[in-house]
């Protein structure tokens, strides 16, 4: 016998199941959402950690993408500007890779094609007259910088999650979805915690499993092609002053980014290498960090060996699969595979995508369901703050002022954390000194759901701490990583 009934199952708590389960939510539909494991806990936390147009996928002729990446920038820059903020990026020029004419060329388009108005253009400069150029070797002479933003990667997930369950969806971590069959009108599909659940409508958003889910889960052929990509990145001491950040050029035509990380740190990526084992086993190799050491010691007056990495991650994109030879030159757009017939429950499965799009993503997503759901309205994210992010004027730094103000026995740094991790949330606690914990490991109960919302915590034998997925999510900008060689 099955239990609850949904109108929309999500399958995957990565950055797009997570954007369609808030989208749907917000229509006043019921929804499921199940995890396998934490929310991002894969691909979503993997990431350059940028939120950008992609200034080299112009190079591949993906104007349409680069524009609605553009856009989205100046929308989630409104919408959450606790966990994203402006970065400028130096790229050095190197004449023998690309011609000057072309770049500016380039950076003319990336400048206009998405309507910017919040972050500055792009202008050349000279190495030898501006401090950006003091960390790089003194045969780099001039280049250009160009803005993009910086963000949170997993906390965007947990943001969008957080919207999803304060709307009415349920955000089950730590649970499966084993199996799922059509069933009259719907969905029945059966869970990791013993449950049986039904739903009008399916969503597979499982990122690199999305083929498997389809194969193994739901016993279906997948019509879109998969392509599995492996990013790797390495994190080092603090390479450069400045809160600027490097685009690196490669001889073999591949970009790498050096980005100021926690204040003590440089992250480097990202590779790009065809991946066909478990997505559970990803780990970048020896010979990655070499790569990713020889273009930082190529540009950079600082040298750097494997043996100064402080820790790594990898992770697997799944793109979707436009038969590109070179596993760089994939395309980073993604597709929408609408399955079923007339009268049948509709599966939507997610191919490919990125970060930035994450929200465009999950528009797309309710229009191809939108036949199947009519009371669902108009999307409604576009003008939507994140929880946290509706500051005014979108100003991270008049808020933190005012933060500052209100409680000034806090040091400053910890009280700049408080107002990245929590934005104007921040505010419900209590003003009293102890009111908010000051050391670097947070409680699972430093911040509290609201009462309407149901959060599923189910802790398998695997998970690593004790608190939920959900907490841990919250909390993960406060946890100091191990040292790793």
């Amino acid at each position: 016998m099955a239990g609850e009934i949904y109108d929309l199952l999500v399958v995957g708590g990565g950055i797009n199941g997570t954007g369609i389960a808030r989208l749907a939510a917000g229509h006043d539909l019921k929804v499921l959402l199940v995890e396998q494991a934490d929310l991002a806990s894969a691909t979503s936390s993997a990431s350059t950690k940028l939120i950008h147009g992609g200034l080299r996928y112009l190079e591949y002729y993906e104007f349409r993408l680069v524009r609605e990446a553009l856009k989205e920038r100046e929308v989630l820059l409104a919408a959450a500007p606790h966990i994203i903020w402006p970065l400028r990026f130096v790229l050095p020029h190197e004449r023998h890779l690309r011609p000057e004419w072309l770049i500016r060329m380039g950076l003319f388009l990336y400048d206009h094609l998405g309507g910017r108005k919040r972050l500055p253009g792009s202008k050349g400069i000279d190495f030898a007259r501006d401090p950006v150029g003091g960390p790089l070797k003194e045969s780099f002479k001039h280049g250009f910088v160009y803005s993009d933003c910086w963000v949170e990667d997993s906390r965007l997930v947990a943001l969008a999650a957080r919207d999803a369950a304060e709307r009415g969806a349920v955000i089950a971590t730590r649970t499966s979805c084993l199996s799922a069959g059509r069933a009259g009108e719907g969905w029945r599909a059966k869970l990791s915690d013993g449950r049986e659940v039904e739903a009008r409508g399916l969503v597979n958003a499982t990122g690199p499993w999305v083929a498997r889910f389809l194969d193994r889960g739901l016993g279906l052929p997948h019509r879109a092609a998969l392509r599995l990509v492996k990013g790797s990145h390495i994190v080092l001491p603090r390479l450069f002053e400045g809160d600027q950040a490097y685009i690196l050029q490669n001889d073999d035509r591949r970009i790498v980014f050096a980005i100021p990380y926690e204040r003590k740190f440089t992250l480097v990526g990202t590779t790009d290498l065809p991946f066909e084992d478990d997505p559970v086993k990803v780990a970048i190799s020896a010979d990655e960090t070499a790569y990713l050491c020889q273009v930082i010691n190529r540009y950079f007056r600082k040298q750097m060996s494997p043996g100064d990495v402080v820790w790594s991650y990898a992770g697997v994109r799944p793109l979707y699969d436009d038969a590109a030879a070179n596993a760089s030159a994939v395309t980073r757009d993604y597709v929408l595979d609408l399955d079923g017939a007339t009268g049948e429950a509709p599966l939507l499965s997610v191919f490919g995508g990125k970060i930035t799009t994450f929200r465009r993503l999950a528009e797309h997503a309710m229009a191809k369901l939108a036949p199947f759901f009519p009371k669902a309205g108009r999307p409604w994210t576009a003008t939507a703050a994140l929880p946290g992010g509706d500051m005014a004027d979108a100003d991270f730094d008049r808020f933190l002022a005012s933060l500052q103000a209100k409680r000034p026995w806090l040091p400053a740094e910890l009280a700049r954390r408080y107002a990245r991790a929590y934005g104007t949330r921040v505010e419900r606690f209590s003003p009293g000194r102890a009111s908010l914990p000051t050391s670097a490991g947070i409680s699972a109960a430093a911040f509290t759901a609201p009462r309407s919302t149901t959060w599923s915590t189910r802790n398998g034998p695997a998970a690593p701490r004790t608190f939920s997925g959900a907490a841990r999510s919250w909390a993960c900008i406060f946890r100091r990583r191990p040292r790793r060689r």
